[in-house]
């Protein structure tokens, strides 16, 4: 009988050696994001694993990146993978939605690059392009290597419509990665804005990522509570026409996400399709002549602007009664829409601006800020 006692425990020492050296790769977090589909980190005892679940449209497959503290030894199993050595501290994005990612994690000064300079409006960083700590890099597609070679970038945040990029391959064969961000394919409004935490793991400010999507998810979610209490619930069309096709927002869609979670009656939520639907003058006014608001029309600003544009616009019940909007009044210095760039990351003002719009009674002291009615 003591034999076998001693035996057993032999057998399980053995087996707990063979499990500790198991271990210090053992994932310790392996819980995907809250809201966010395109993207995951995963927590290992000496490393983090940083997935890339949609790169562009419709991808087959996936990208993985090994991220590892910069100073510690690279285990000899990752050696042939994809490494990244953190905190990144010289970096380039390539879409002005990646700015305010950075600006909310204070690492905009670690930005060095970005293609066409013109395009960014915030103000925050416009102030490091003019004291030259942020260089021109081009055309997005045409990016200039020699200069970005000359910056010594750790990585590039790029985004990408297929996974035949030229550009990015010949960056990466120069050895800088590339990381597709594929936040602009996300079908939430805070699936789109979680991609913060996609931005703290690599600037090791995971918990700062963390703490700031929770307050941007505690404001949208009591915007929701908020739109809940309405007594009613109006009819919304949204777009306008560009080159005789009206596009607006498709049912699965984040605009249409919007809208439901404002209390609304999009007239064609019940459509399928995460992007935009393309149709003609004469199905938008047969289905939505009658409608109470008209959210988001365009670049237009004004009602006599709109009208311009096609006299048919003032056929809609919605310019008749003035309740037109639109996202294009605010406007950087060299004339960028802020809501293309801020917006994805500050989910709960638009949320808040739709609700100001068609119900003005729940938010009484609410100043919008995106969203405002034609001049």
């Amino acid at each position: 009988m003591q034999k076998i006692f001693f035996l057993l425990v032999f057998t399980f020492l053995i087996s707990a050696c063979k499990q500790e050296k198991k271990e210090p790769h053992a994932s310790t977090n392996n819980t995907p994001q809250k809201y966010a589909k395109g993207f995951e980190i995963q927590t290992y005892a000496k490393y983090k694993k940083l997935i890339i679940k949609s790169p562009y449209p419709k991808a087959k497959k996936q990208f993985e990146y090994i991220l590892i503290q910069k100073g510690k030894e690279i285990p000899l199993e990752l050696k042939d993978k994809n490494i990244i050595r953190t905190p990144i501290e010289k970096l380039v994005v390539t879409s002005t939605t990646h700015i305010p990612f950075l600006e909310l994690l204070s690492t905009e000064n670690r930005l060095v690059g970005f293609p066409n300079l013109d395009y960014i409006s915030s103000q925050k960083t416009r102030k490091l392009i003019r004291n030259g700590h942020i260089k021109e890099l081009g055309n997005e597609q045409d990016i200039n290597t020699e200069v970005l070679l000359d910056l010594q970038p750790e990585i590039i945040i790029g985004f990408a419509m297929n996974g035949n990029n030229k550009m990015f391959n010949i960056i990466e064969k120069a050895g800088i990665p590339v990381l597709l961000n594929g936040d602009w394919l996300e079908e939430t409004p805070l699936g789109r804005a979680e991609w913060l935490k996609f931005f703290g793991v690599l600037f090791e400010k995971d918990a700062v990522a963390d703490s700031i999507f929770t307050t941007i998810e505690q404001e949208y979610r009591k915007a929701v509570l908020i739109a809940k209490k309405a007594s009613t619930k109006p009819t919304v069309i949204c777009g306008s026409i560009f080159k005789d096709i009206w596009n607006l927002p498709a049912g699965d869609s984040f605009m249409a996400q919007y809208l439901k979670d404002a209390n609304t009656d999009y007239l064609w939520a019940d459509t399928t399709g995460k992007g935009s639907l393309s149709l003609s003058f004469e199905s938008v006014y047969e289905k939505g002549e009658s409608a109470e608001f008209w959210i988001d029309s365009g670049i237009y600003t004004s009602f006599k602007k709109l009208e311009e544009a096609n006299q048919h616009y003032a056929k809609f019940k919605a310019f008749q009664t003035q309740q037109i909007y639109s996202f294009a009044h605010q406007k950087g210095k060299n004339g960028g829409l802020l809501y293309y760039e801020l917006a994805p990351a500050q989910p709960h003002i638009v949320l808040k601006d739709i609700i100001k719009a068609v119900h003005p009674e729940l938010l009484p002291e609410y100043t919008p800020f995106f969203l405002k009615k034609l001049n």
